[in-house]
C-alpha cells in the first residue's frame, strides 16, 4: 500500500519541519502530563509506575512486529500510523482523567511509538545516505530543543488555565503531522517487498531472521544491544523520581509563589538552549563519518550521566543537585542522535528497520527490569536510588569503550547500501 504523495519535499527538510512540530506538540504533553496525572487523576505513586511498566511491556511485545511491517511494507506508512496513534493516546490520556484511561493511553502510546521507533530513522538514513544522514539527525536535535522551548512556554500557559488542555492539543497537533508525513514525505530510498510476498508471514519471518543473523555477525551490533539494555535499565528510576528528588530531599519551591509547574518549565527552557549550543559543539568537533570517533563521544557522555548520576544522589545542596542535573540532562540528550548515527553505520539498508526495532526492544526489557527495583529503593531513600541507578548504568561504559577499540574509522559498506 503507497501513500500517494501530493508534491514531494527534501527529505532533508521533511526530517527538520518533523522534529520542529514532534518537538513542540510533545513538550506541550510532557510539561503538564505528570503533573496531571498527579493532582488530577490523583494517581499514587505505585500507579506512576505500573503506567510506566504497561508502556514498556506494549514496547517490548509490539516492537519488532511493526519494525518488520516497516521493512516489508512501507516505512513512510508506518511512521504516519505510528504518530497518529501516539497523539490519539495523548487525547485519550487528556480527556478521561481516570486511571484506566491513563493505562489504556499507555498501551496505545506504546504501540504508536513502535510504528515510528525503527521505521523513521530507517527511512531518513535511506532517503539521504550515510553521508547526509548523520548531520540530519544532529540538525533535527537543534531544531527539537529550538522547537521545545516554545512548547514549554505554551504548555506552561494552557496547563496554567486547565492542566487538561495542552495535552489534549498537544495530541491534535501530533496527529496533524502524521496526516502531513503521509501526504508529503518521500519514500524513493525504499523498496518494499512484491505484492506476492506480502500474503502471508513468510516475508516477516524471513526479515526477522535475517535481521538477527546480521546482528549475530557483527559483534559491534550485540554491544549496541546490550548498550541499549543498560540504558533501559537505569532510565526508569530517573524518568519517574528526579522530580521528587528535587522537591522532597531539598525542598525546591517551599517558600516560593512561582508554581512548581514554572520552575521545572524554567529547568526545561536552560536545557534547551544548552543543547543547542552543545549540539552545534558535537556536529562540529565529532566526525560522524568516523564509527570510532562516535563511539568515542558515547563513551564520553556515557562517563558524564554515570558520574552526575552519582554527584545527584550524594548532593549536600540545591545547587550541586542542579549542575548535576544539567550535566546527566545534557548528556543524556546528545547521546540520542549519536546513537542513532552509530547505530545506522552498522546496519544493511534491508533490514535497518528490524534492527532498530530490536535495539529498542532491549531498551524496553532494561526499563521493565529495572524500574520496579529503583523505585522500591526510592521508598527507602530517594539518594540510594540514583547511586543505584548509577551502578546499573556503569556497565555500559564498558561495553563502550571495548568497542571503541575495535571500530574501523570508515562505514562499512553493507551498510552504505542505499
Amino acid at each position: 500500500m503507497r501513500i500517494p504523495i501530493l508534491k514531494q519535499i527534501d527529505a532533508y527538510r521533511l526530517h527538520l519541519i518533523k522534529s520542529g512540530i514532534l518537538s513542540f506538540g510533545t513538550t506541550l504533553v510532557w510539561v503538564a502530563m505528570m503533573i496531571y496525572q498527579v493532582q488530577v487523576v490523583g494517581m499514587t505513586p505505585l500507579q506512576l509506575v505500573l503506567a510506566g511498566t504497561a508502556l514498556e511491556i506494549t514496547i517490548f511485545l509490539f516492537e519488532i512486529p511493526t519494525g518488520i511491517v516497516a521493512d516489508v511494507y512501507s516505512r513512510k506508512l508506518s511512521a504516519a500510523i505510528g504518530y497518529s496513534i501516539v497523539g490519539l493516546s495523548y487525547i485519550l490520556q487528556g480527556l478521561i482523567p481516570a486511571f484506566g484511561a491513563i493505562l489504556a493511553g499507555h498501551f496505545l502510546w506504546g504501540v504508536g511509538y513502535t510504528f515510528t521507533s525503527g521505521a523513521y530513522d530507517a527511512w531518513l538514513v535511506d532517503e539521504l545516505g550515510q553521508d547526509r544522514a548523520p548531520n540530519a539527525f544532529l540538525r533535527g536535535a537543534q531544531v527539537d530543543r529550538a522547537a521545545g522551548i516554545f512548547g514549554i512556554l505554551a504548555s506552561v500557559a494552557l496547563g496554567s488555565i486547565m492542566l487538561a488542555m495542552p495535552i489534549v492539543i498537544g495530541g491534535i497537533i501530533i496527529i496533524g503531522l502524521a496526516v502531513y508525513m503521509a501526504l508529503f514525505m518521500p519514500e524513493n530510498g525504499f523498496a518494499p517487498a512484491p505484492t506476492e510476498d506480502r500474503s502471508t508471514f513468510g516475508k516477516m519471518k524471513t526479515t526477522l531472521s535475517e535481521g538477527i543473523r546480521v546482528i549475530r555477525g557483527q559483534p559491534v551490533l550485540i554491544s549496541i544491544l546490550a548498550v541499549g539494555f543498560f540504558y533501559g535499565l537505569f532510565s526508569e528510576g530517573w524518568d519517574r523520581l528526579w522530580q521528587a528528588h528535587f522537591l522532597r530531599t531539598f525542598g525546591l519551591g517551599e517558600n516560593m509563589d512561582v508554581p512548581v509547574i514554572v520552575i521545572f518549565g524554567a529547568f526545561d527552557i536552560i536545557g534547551m538552549v544548552l543543547g543547542i549550543i552543545i549540539t552545534e559543539i558535537v556536529r562540529r568537533r565529532v566526525n560522524t563519518t568516523n564509527p570510532r570517533q562516535v563511539a568515542g563521544a558515547l563513551v564520553i557522555m556515557t562517563l558524564l550521566m554515570v558520574v552526575s548520576l552519582f554527584l545527584f544522589g550524594l548532593a549536600p545542596v540545591l545547587a550541586v543537585a542542579l549542575i548535576a542535573f544539567f550535566v546527566f540532562t545534557q548528556s543524556r540528550e546528545q547521546i540520542v542522535p549519536i546513537m542513532q548515527i552509530w547505530s545506522n553505520q552498522h546496519i544493511a539498508s534491508h533490514v535497518r528497520a528490524t534492527v532498530l526495532s530490536l535495539q529498542s526492544q532491549s531498551d524496553a526489557i532494561g526499563q521493565i527490569a529495572g524500574g520496579p527495583p529503583v523505585g522500591m529503593i526510592g521508598n527507602w531513600s530517594l539518594r540510594a536510588a540514583f547511586i543505584a541507578s548509577g551502578l546499573m548504568l556503569t556497565p555500559a561504559l564498558a561495553i563502550l569503550q571495548r568497542s571503541k577499540r575495535h571500530e574501523p574509522t570508515v562505514v562499512p559498506a553493507e551498510a552504505e547500501t542505499i
